[in-house]
């Protein structure tokens, strides 16, 4: 009875061991799936969000190319910088106070009636983003009869020539073309 009694408490430790152990192994296995480590988790890889793709950047019409403001159609045909003087008269030319930039521009009568055209209206931006209004009196030295302004009939285009000082070391990018005073105005890009 006695090597019964002994051999049931060694046999029996090494149950409560072999027992301990299990729970301790299944513990610890239980722990880490209760943690969302299952199997079926490490199998499936994490979702990286992707950022949609950037929308490409709309860019105005070019040289060319015909905008549209209110009742007029306006087309840039050519741009001039650098130039210096405008007119041939002594007494009446101009001296740009930076340079003079000619820029040349189809004006056509989309409506149904006649529409008054103003070159005030008009408007240079350069690369820097600054804004420049156009210069009337050196716009006389080219074209006494547009320099100003006046009025399209229907379905008639004018070729005028708007006149800008701004700074030597500036670079036209835009023109702002407008109907009247009070338009939305479009652009044109002058590169």
């Amino acid at each position: 009875m006695l090597v019964l009694i002994v051999a049931g408490m060694v046999g029996g430790g090494d149950e409560e061991t072999s027992s301990t152990t299990a729970q301790s192994t299944t513990s610890s296995t239980a722990a880490p799936i209760a943690a969302g480590n299952s199997p079926s988790a490490a199998v499936v890889a994490p979702v990286e969000s992707v950022a949609p793709a950037p929308e490409p950047e709309q860019t105005a019409p070019g040289i060319g190319q015909e905008v549209r403001d209110g009742k007029f159609g306006f087309v840039v045909t050519g741009v001039e910088t650098g130039i210096t003087t405008l007119g041939d008269n002594p007494y009446l030319q101009k001296d740009a106070l930076g340079q003079f930039v000619l820029v040349s521009v189809t004006v056509t009568n989309v409506s149904d009636r006649a529409q008054s055209y103003f070159g005030s209206n008009q408007k240079l931006i350069d690369e820097q983003g600054r804004e420049f209004e156009n210069d009337a009196m050196a716009a006389i030295n080219l074209e006494a009869e547009t320099a100003i302004g006046g009025d399209i009939n229907p379905g008639l285009s004018q070729n005028i020539t708007i006149v800008f000082d701004i700074p030597v070391d500036a670079v036209p990018a835009t023109l702002e073309v407008h109907d009247s005073m009070f338009s939305g105005g479009a652009e044109i890009s002058l590169r």
